[in-house]
This record gives structure tokens, sequence and C-alpha cells, in this order.
């Protein structure tokens, strides 16, 4: 079950206004469809960072950013997936066989 903390920062929420000219990163996950965890990274990535102890808040402008870095793809928002463990193991066995000379 989630706990009381996970419940109040880890959720997405609506915000009152989706116009609002400054919002938390949870009202941000919620209007760029995405996990507050995935926004937080991306805010990192992007330099924007608040006071320690402080909420982090986001304007029009950052939100834009954020969008459009996300959506370009390999652009400074985009986050890499982790590479599987099974295709770790078959580059492992591949580059073992030229080594031997298979």
């Amino acid at each position: 079950m989630a706990g009381e903390k996970y419940e109040k920062y880890g959720r997405p929420v609506p915000p009152v206004d989706p116009a609002a000219e400054y919002m938390t990163v949870q009202e941000t996950a919620y209007v760029l469809r995405c996990s507050v965890g995935h926004a937080r990274r991306i805010l990192k990535k992007l330099g924007i960072k608040s006071k320690p102890g402080r909420r982090i808040m986001t304007n029009q402008a950052d939100r834009a950013h954020i969008y459009e870095s996300s959506r370009v793809g390999a652009g400074a928002g985009a986050v890499r997936a982790r590479s599987s463990a099974i295709s770790r193991g078959r580059e492992r066995k591949a580059s073992a066989s030229k080594a031997a000379g298979r």
C-alpha cells in the first residue's frame, strides 16, 4: 500500500488552473502526462532547482522547455532506457566468441 508521503508528493495532481503561471512538480507531471519521478529527472537534467526544503515550482516557459526537450527524443530531457540483462548477455557472448576466434 502506498505511504503517506507518496500520496502527497509522488502522484500527479490535477492543477486548479491548467494555464496557471506557476505549478508544482506534481501538477506539472499531471499536465505533461508523465510520472512525478520522470518530471523530477527532467527538471534535474535541465538544471531547474529549488532551495533545499522548498517545493520545486515550474513556470510556463519551464514546462514548454520540458515538453519540447522530451518531444524531440534525443534532446536534453530524454531519458535513456536501461538495457536489459538479456541483451547485455548476448553482447558478452558475441564479444567472447569473437575473441576466441569463432
